[in-house]
């Protein structure tokens, strides 16, 4: 018996033949656009083998290796699988796909899970703690306009369990709402979304849209999931709890940890419903974008600022208004995330009642309001100039506007490859692009606020 199946880059699976389609325990009308090849091994070996094994047929012309294979029953069998480079449109042209050739074998295979794998199991792909830089940034930043604008302005032990805190409030943010969209039939009925797959060498393998689907490979369950992320969440206030303390332990008042401590509530009340019910703020036709902003955007930078100011800031002060300030444009290239993010996963959002933007206007309409965001952010940023300067003695206007008009380029080339491939797979470029601006921005704030160095 010997199977032999197609895919496209992303593991889509493209064709299947008989034997293989009695091999796996699947029809091919299960499969075929439906599915994608990681469904046949554990969640384990996903992590930790596919994509050496992609990576060494693209370099080699083909590899073959032993491992083992679960059916639709669930059952193991061994195997010996040869995975060749596909191209469709000739050698000359780019590839296209990979071709797996499986042979089951009578010889025990075990491969051994390394720790590395585990780690990265819990703490990116169940957890997608990667994407927690969305949070930390706009952190950072006001972090560092404190450090621009005066000595001992803010606690680094403070800063420290503030992002601690927020790293875990996020993940448990990303485990609810994995938990509710698995819950409502989201993500299993999502075939479309985006991985980075070998397209990034730093979000290699990476979930870019239809949630972490952990569930999906096998590496947590669905009550797994909700445990976990209560878990989180009380973690969350253990950490914060020790933050306030120490608030009212280095300002000598209780406000700016009440005013702290609204603010995280806030965003995580926001973070909750943003797929929990009954709000369910996703398919509520904007709310949930909004809700975005807000939540990774001025709220993130003002209960920053609340938390780790070494002294008591008023409300409606100079620096209450430039932490909101600060946040809008970290919050809009975040909010630009999640809706290119959900240019694949319309359709499965539209079946289950997520009605978010791009579902409301459709993916080709919907193309104008990631250049509307785009745009809004760096115009947002390039207004802070005034309160940068009379604020920061070391703030330079003109690396500022430089950099600002760079990574408006950056984006602009993730907004024109959305415009041409809107309903392409070609349109990850765009996803990972849009990523990586937010992380470019955060970068380049956080060092042009404080540059005492030049």
């Amino acid at each position: 018996m010997k199977s032999v199946i197609t895919c496209d880059m992303e593991g889509v699976i493209e064709t299947i033949n008989p034997d293989g389609e009695k091999l796996f325990g699947y029809s091919k009308e299960e499969l075929v656009g439906k599915k994608r090849v990681s469904l046949f091994s554990a969640g384990e070996i996903v992590i930790q083998n596919v994509g050496m094994w992609l990576s060494q047929a693209n370099k080699r012309g083909q590899y073959s290796t032993k491992t083992y294979f679960i059916n639709k029953k669930g059952k193991k069998f061994n195997a010996q699988i040869k995975i060749t480079p596909t191209f469709a449109n000739g050698k000359n042209n780019p590839q296209t796909g990979y071709c797996g050739i499986t042979v089951p074998i009578e010889e025990e295979v075990k491969i051994p899970i390394k720790f590395s794998t585990i780690f990265i199991k819990w703490a990116f792909a169940i957890t997608r703690g990667g994407f927690t830089s969305a949070s930390l940034f706009p952190i950072f930043a006001v972090a560092a306009f404190l450090a621009g604008a005066g000595d001992n302005l803010f606690n680094p032990l403070s800063l420290i369990l503030c992002s601690l805190g927020i790293v875990f409030l996020h993940v448990a943010s990303n485990l609810f709402n994995d938990y509710y969209d698995v819950k409502d039939g989201t993500d299993g009925a999502n075939t479309e979304y985006f991985n980075a797959g070998l397209n990034s060498t730093m979000l290699e393998g990476a979930q870019l849209s239809g949630g972490s689907r952990a569930v999906e490979l096998g590496l947590i369950t669905h009550i797994g999931t909700l445990s976990l992320a209560r878990k989180m969440l009380i973690v969350t206030v253990l950490v914060t709890s020790i933050l306030f303390i120490n608030s009212v332990y280095v300002t000598g008042e209780f406000s700016n940890a009440i005013y702290a401590l609204v603010v995280g509530f806030l965003g995580g009340l926001i973070g909750y419903f943003y797929t929990a019910r009954p709000l369910r703020l996703v398919s509520r036709r904007g709310l949930g974008e909004l809700a975005i902003f807000l939540s990774f955007g001025p709220l993130m930078t003002l209960g920053a600022l609340f938390a780790i100011s070494s002294s008591t800031i008023e409300l409606f002060s100079d620096r209450f208004y430039i932490a909101l300030l600060l946040g809008i444009p970290h919050g809009l290239l975040t909010t630009n995330i999640l809706y290119i993010n959900q240019y694949p996963d319309t359709i499965s959002d539209a079946s289950t009642g997520k009605n978010h933007l791009i579902v409301t206007f459709g993916k080709k309409n919907a193309r104008w309001g990631y250049l509307f965001i785009l745009s809004t952010a760096f115009i947002s940023s390039i207004l802070l100039i005034p309160y940068l300067e009379n604020n920061i003695s070391s703030f330079n206007k003109n690396i500022f506007i430089i950099g600002n008009i760079v990574l408006f380029a950056y984006g602009l080339i993730a907004f024109i490859n959305l415009y041409k491939n809107y309903d392409k797979r070609e349109l990850i470029h765009s996803n990972l692009k849009t990523i990586y601006l937010q992380i470019f921005y955060g970068l380049f704030t956080v060092v042009v606020f404080n540059l005492f160095f030049i």
